[in-house]
C-alpha cells in the first residue's frame, strides 16, 4: 500500500465504490500485453446479445449508453449521424480560421490573435472534466444538448460583435461548446464501437476534414468578398441546432426504447433541490473546475500582454498575473490530492504509466504546434501572397493528408492489435517535419517546400491523433470511459493554450522590433498600425521596400516560434517510451450492437 493509499481515508475523501477490480493476467502473460481495466477475451468482435443487460455498477450516463447499443438496430447504429456533425464542424472551423485574423484586423488587434485563443483555450480545458460527469451522470444526450447550446450561443455572439472584448468573450462559448461537442461525439463513438475496431471509427470520423480543406477555404473566400464576416458566423448558428438534432433524437429515442424493453429502470433519488443543489457541485467539483480555469488564464495571459504593458515585464499586474495565477494551480493541485470529496481527476488515472504517457504526449504536441500555427496563415498571404483561400488550403494541408493516413494507421491497429509501434514513426517524422519548416520559412522560400513539411506534419499527426486515443481508452473499463477522454483533452487543450501563450510572448516580443529593424524610414512612423493589421500589411505591394520588411519581420518571429517547438518536442520520445504495448486486439469494453 503506497502513502497515498494510507492518507486518503483519514482525510474524509469519497471513496469510489464503483472503482474497477485489479484484473488478474494469465499465467505468461507480459507486461507488454497486460490491460489496465478492459477485459480480455479470445474474440474482439463483440456481438448484439439480446439476453444481457447494462451493468449495475456503473452511473447513469454509462448505464443509458450501455442500454442504447442493447437495444438499437445495425441501422441505427449506422445513423447516428455523427459523421455529418463532424462534417459540419470541419466546415465550420476551416471558415471560421480563415475569418479571425480579419476579425482582429477590424479591431485593429491583429497581435492579440494568440491572447483570444489563450483564454478561450484554457476555458476549454476546464469543461472537460465537469462535462465528463454530466456524461455519466445526466446520460450522453444531455451533455451534448448542452454544448450545441453553447456553441450556437457563441455563434451568434461572434456574428454581433463590435468590439474586441465582446468577440473574446464570445470566442469562449464558442470554443467551450465546439470542443465539448466533439467530445461528446468521441464518448459516444467509444460507447459504440469496440477497441480492435475504434481506430477505424475515429478514421472514419474525421474523415470529413478531408472534403472541408479546399471548399472551407473556397466558402470563406466567398464571405470574405461578398457579405463579409459576421455572416460568416451567422450562417451557422442557424444550422448547427438542424445538423445536431438527430442525434440528440436517436439517443433519446433509444433509451426509451431500453426503457419499455425493461432493461433500464430509473429511481427517483429522492434529494430536494437545496440536497441536489449540493450534490452536484461536490460531484462536478465546482470549486476545482474554478481554481484550474482561472489559474491556468491568469498564469499564462502575462506572455501575451507583458510587451504592451507600461513596464514591461516589470510592470506590478503583470507580475501579479503570474504569481497568481500559479498560487490558483497549486491550489487546485492540493484542492484534488487532499480536499475535494469528489476530486476533479483521479489519482488512479495519473498512476497509470499508458495513461500519463499519452497525455503527456497530447501536452507536448499541442505546445509544438501552435508554438507557430496561429500566424501561420497571417504569414502565407504576407510573405507568400496567397490568397485568403490559398493560405487555407496550405494550413489546411493537415486535414487531407490525415483523413486518408487514419484509415491507414486504424487498419494497420486492427491487424496487429498494437500502436506503440506507430508512435516510435511518427515521433521522428515530426520532429524532422518542424525542423525543415525553419529552414523553409524564409521570404525567399518557396511554397511547395512548406507544403511538403505540412504533409510530413500530418503524418507524425495522425498517428498521435488515433494512438493517444487508443492509449487512454485501453487502459480503463467503459465506466471511466468520458473521464479518460476528458483527461487526454484537458492536458492536449491547456497544451494548446501553453503553446498560444509561447507563441505571443515570442510574437510580441520579436515582430514590432523586427519591424522597427527591417522597414524603410519612410514606414518607421506606421509600425504600429503595421504591427496591428494584417490588411496593413497586405496594404503595400509586393516587391516595395515596405512590404520587404514586413516579410523579414514575419521571417524572423516565425524561425523562431518553430525552434521552441521542435524543441519542446523531443519530449515525446520520453512519453512513447513510458507507455505499454497494449494489445487492443484482445480486449472487451463495450455492450450489444457495437462496429
Amino acid at each position: 500500500m503506497g502513502i497515498k493509499d494510507m492518507i486518503r481515508p483519514g482525510l474524509g475523501r469519497k471513496q469510489n465504490d464503483n472503482a474497477p477490480a485489479d484484473v488478474i493476467l494469465p499465467a505468461g502473460n507480459t507486461d507488454n500485453e497486460a490491460t489496465a481495466g478492459a477485459t480480455a477475451e479470445p474474440n474482439a468482435d463483440e456481438k448484439p446479445d439480446e439476453d444481457v443487460v447494462p451493468s449495475e455498477d456503473v452511473q447513469h450516463g454509462v448505464q443509458d449508453m450501455e442500454a442504447v447499443t442493447l437495444s438499437w438496430s445495425k441501422k441505427s447504429l449506422y445513423l447516428t449521424s455523427i459523421w455529418l456533425i463532424y462534417l459540419f464542424n470541419a466546415f465550420q472551423t476551416t471558415i471560421l480560421g480563415v475569418l479571425t485574423p480579419y476579425v482582429t484586423s477590424d479591431f485593429q488587434s491583429h497581435s492579440l490573435l494568440t491572447v483570444i485563443s489563450v483564454v478561450s483555450s484554457s476555458m476549454s480545458a476546464a469543461v472537460f472534466i465537469p462535462l465528463a460527469k454530466i456524461l455519466d451522470l445526466w446520460g450522453r444526450a444531455e451533455g451534448f444538448a448542452l454544448m450545441v447550446l453553447m456553441s450556437t450561443l457563441g455563434l451568434i455572439l461572434m456574428a454581433v460583435s463590435k468590439n474586441l472584448e465582446t468577440f473574446c468573450a464570445a470566442n469562449v462559448f464558442y470554443s467551450v461548446g465546439f470542443t465539448g461537442l466533439i467530445y461528446t461525439i468521441d464518448v459516444v463513438t467509444a460507447d459504440a464501437t469496440n477497441l480492435r475496431n475504434r481506430a477505424l471509427a475515429y478514421a472514419f470520423t474525421s474523415s470529413p476534414y478531408m472534403i472541408t480543406t479546399f471548399a472551407g477555404s473556397a466558402a470563406a473566400q466567398s464571405i470574405l468578398d461578398t457579405i463579409n464576416w459576421p455572416w460568416g458566423f451567422g450562417i451557422f448558428a442557424i444550422l448547427l441546432p438542424f445538423v445536431a438534432a438527430p442525434l440528440f433524437i436517436l439517443l433519446k429515442t433509444n433509451i426509451r426504447k431500453a426503457q419499455q424493453q425493461g432493461r433500464l429502470v430509473r429511481e427517483k433519488s429522492g434529494r430536494t433541490l437545496v440536497q441536489s443543489i449540493v450534490h452536484y457541485v461536490i460531484e462536478f467539483d465546482a470549486i476545482g473546475v474554478f481554481l484550474f480555469a482561472a489559474g491556468l488564464v491568469i498564469f499564462l495571459l502575462p506572455f501575451n500582454i507583458a510587451s504592451n504593458a507600461p513596464n514591461g515585464w516589470s510592470t506590478g499586474y503583470i507580475i501579479a498575473m503570474i504569481v497568481v495565477g500559479f498560487v490558483l494551480l497549486v491550489a487546485f493541485a492540493i484542492n484534488e490530492l487532499l480536499i475535494a470529496p469528489v476530486p476533479f481527476l483521479k489519482f488512479g488515472f495519473l498512476t497509470d504509466r499508458t495513461v500519463v504517457g499519452a497525455c503527456m504526449l497530447d501536452l507536448t504536441y499541442q505546445i509544438s504546434y501552435y508554438c507557430w500555427n496561429y500566424y501561420f496563415t497571417s504569414f502565407l498571404q504576407v510573405v507568400n501572397y496567397l490568397s485568403p483561400a490559398e493560405a487555407g488550403y496550405v494550413t489546411n494541408t493537415f486535414n487531407v493528408v490525415s483523413g486518408v493516413l487514419l484509415f491507414i494507421v486504424g487498419y494497420g491497429i486492427r491487424r496487429t492489435g498494437y500502436f506503440k509501434w506507430l508512435l516510435w514513426v511518427g515521433v521522428p517524422l515530426y520532429i524532422f517535419a518542424q525542423g525543415l519548416m525553419i529552414y523553409f520559412r524564409q521570404p525567399t522560400g518557396y511554397i511547395g517546400y512548406l507544403v511538403m513539411c505540412q504533409i510530413f506534419i500530418s503524418i507524425g499527426g495522425s498517428v498521435f491523433i488515433i494512438c493517444m486515443q487508443l492509449a487512454v481508452l485501453a487502459a480503463v473499463d467503459h465506466q471511466y470511459v468520458a473521464a479518460a477522454l476528458a483527461l487526454l483533452n484537458v492536458t492536449g487543450t491547456a497544451g494548446g493554450a501553453i503553446g498560444g501563450a509561447i507563441s505571443g510572448a515570442i510574437w510580441t516580443n520579436t515582430f514590432e522590433a523586427a519591424l522597427a529593424r527591417y522597414l524603410p524610414e519612410s514606414a518607421q512612423g506606421d509600425i504600429d498600425s503595421i504591427y496591428g493589421g494584417l490588411d496593413v500589411q497586405l496594404s503595400y505591394p509586393q516587391g516595395s521596400p515596405e512590404r520587404l520588411g514586413i516579410q523579414q519581420a514575419y521571417a524572423y518571429s516565425q524561425t523562431r516560434m518553430l525552434a521552441a517547438g521542435t524543441g519542446i518536442m523531443a519530449l515525446g520520445f520520453i512519453w512513447v517510451f513510458i507507455m505499454r504495448n497494449l494489445n487492443v486486439a484482445n480486449m472487451k469494453q463495450t455492450k450489444g450492437m457495437v462496429f
